[in-house]
């Protein structure tokens, strides 16, 4: 659950191997914090994945290291930024197509001092079905992303009402790994922010539910696929 959700996208990362608002609106308790926990996670996944939009920012613990990311995902479609010691790239994808921008220090690192003096300040492109922008597509995608990181939990406790961040939340707690999920106590049930367990400080809220999201294609962009060979 909650560390598995945070590992599920931290999965994504590796390519560079190669907030929050609940949006409920309810000002009564929905009646997650006395259902059964299971029942509540499913109950915060339905509303996930029937959501028109949601931001996702946070940190995640990468072997001791610290990863961000700040996305905004919808349907078949996403942008944002993702960073992880001092190596950050852009991320753009419109159905299909994924598009990516990294730093200089990026460039060099994953793809050496020739990728810099071909690619500085350029966009990348590729498909999302294969190739190396493909492991983009759960992260870009609203119901990619919440059907893969609620997927795999251990045993789930409803620790019942609390607050998070100001927001009246329901609280439940994997007991395999002691993370936790955090869904909105009013209005929909969305999850509202995810937190490792034990040492973990791994923290990624979600917010903005069902805002608009503008995406639009880079222009210039590079296709990768015809730089084989």
């Amino acid at each position: 659950m909650g560390r598995r959700l945070l590992f599920a996208l931290l999965a994504v990362t590796a390519l560079a191997a190669l907030a929050a608002g609940c949006g409920g609106g309810g000002a009564s308790s929905n009646g997650e914090a006395d259902k059964p926990a299971a029942t509540a996670f499913a109950d915060a996944q339905h509303a996930a994945l029937k959501a028109k939009s949601v931001h996702v920012l946070g940190s995640l613990n990468d072997a001791g290291k610290k990863l961000s990311l700040d996305l905004e995902i919808a349907h078949g479609e996403g942008k944002g930024t993702m960073a992880e010691s001092g190596l950050s790239f852009q991320i753009v994808r419109i159905g299909d197509t994924a598009y990516i921008k990294g730093t200089d220090a990026f460039l060099r690192q994953f793809a050496g001092a020739k990728a810099v003096l071909l690619f500085h300040d350029k966009w990348l492109k590729g498909p999302t079905t294969s190739g190396p922008l493909a492991s983009l597509a759960p992260l870009t995608d609203i119901v990619k992303l919440f059907s893969g990181a609620f997927g795999t939990h251990g045993k789930l406790e409803n620790k019942g009402e609390t607050t998070f961040q100001g927001h009246k939340v329901v609280e439940i707690v994997d007991r395999g790994d002691g993370s936790r999920l955090y869904i909105a106590a009013e209005g929909t049930p969305f999850p509202l922010a995810a937190k490792g367990g034990g040492t973990d400080a791994s923290t990624i809220t979600f917010g903005d539910w069902n805002a608009k999201v503008s995406i639009g294609a880079p222009k210039g962009a590079v296709d990768l696929s015809k730089l084989s060979g």
